[in-house]
């Protein structure tokens, strides 16, 4: 069965590379510890578009990236600091670079998995010389669960991946209402609102102060386009009408509707 799942990470990591015959070596930011924590940052911006089969990453998210890696890195010495926390444990991390960009991201993903699968081997002591005596080499510690990445789209694509060798995994700042559905996506966790309960708060502002116009100012990215056509749709109220053309029917059912909303509150589309 072990077998089975490393001739399976090892395909896969063919078919992610694709075309490229040499990726680019990624460099891995990684604290010891008792307890290994993952993380996925977009250290660097995603590859050019001649640049993507060779998933060369762009220039540095110094604001972005270098600021997450290091406020990982700051949480965890605060942790270890401090005895009351978690008394003789100290959590490690290994941090990798996602780019933003779903290959890479894959590829990195893949890494945490075959070190979690060559420690599992050397515990049940399946790891062996070729003289058939046991191995005293130790490789790194496997990793408890995955923080990030950040895109949501990215995170689906990983948690499809770590799923598979039951590895939590938590967002920061994927939104995505797809991740709610815990039959797809039963190891995946978030700190940050979804698309729908953002869109339910901006609702509830527009309500309480009685907004007659709002205009939104959003990015080209899905999951801010998804809270703003969500925020539309739950401030619409469809007419009921019947399959008849019965507009005299439908106007007394418009004049009802307006007359039961303040005329500061009311927008007719």
């Amino acid at each position: 069965m072990v077998l089975l799942l490393i001739l399976s990470v090892l395909l896969l990591k063919e078919n992610v590379r694709g075309s490229a015959q040499s990726s680019e070596r990624r460099v891995v930011a990684h604290m010891p510890g008792d307890i290994i924590i993952g993380a996925l940052f977009s250290v660097h911006h995603q590859p050019t578009v001649d640049k993507v089969h060779e998933r060369k990453c762009g220039a540095v998210r110094e604001q972005y990236g270098i600021q997450r890696v290091e406020a990982m890195l700051h949480t965890l010495e605060r942790i270890n600091s401090d005895p009351t926390l978690l008394p003789n444990i100290t959590l490690g991390c290994e941090i990798r670079d996602s780019c933003w960009h779903s290959a890479v991201a894959l590829e990195q993903s893949i890494e945490f998995i075959r070190d979690s699968l060559i420690s599992s081997e050397e515990e049940e002591g399946l790891v062996r010389c070729v003289d058939g005596s046991s191995s005293s080499f130790r490789s790194k510690k496997p990793i408890v669960g995955v923080i990030g990445p950040g895109s949501s789209s990215v995170a689906i694509q990983v948690q499809n991946l770590l799923q598979l060798f039951n590895i939590p995994q938590i967002a920061y700042s994927a939104t995505s209402m797809d991740l709610s559905d815990k039959t797809l996506f039963k190891y995946f966790m978030r700190v940050v609102p979804s698309d729908a309960q953002q869109a339910r708060a901006m609702v509830d502002i527009v309500k309480r102060y009685n907004w007659t116009y709002v205009s939104a100012v959003h990015t080209e990215e899905v999951e801010t386009a998804s809270v703003l056509h969500i925020s539309c749709s739950s401030l619409s109220r469809p007419l009921k009408r019947s399959m008849s053309t019965d507009y005299a029917q439908v106007y007394g059912n418009s004049h009802m509707m307006m007359a039961s909303y303040s005329p500061r509150s009311l927008i007719v589309i």
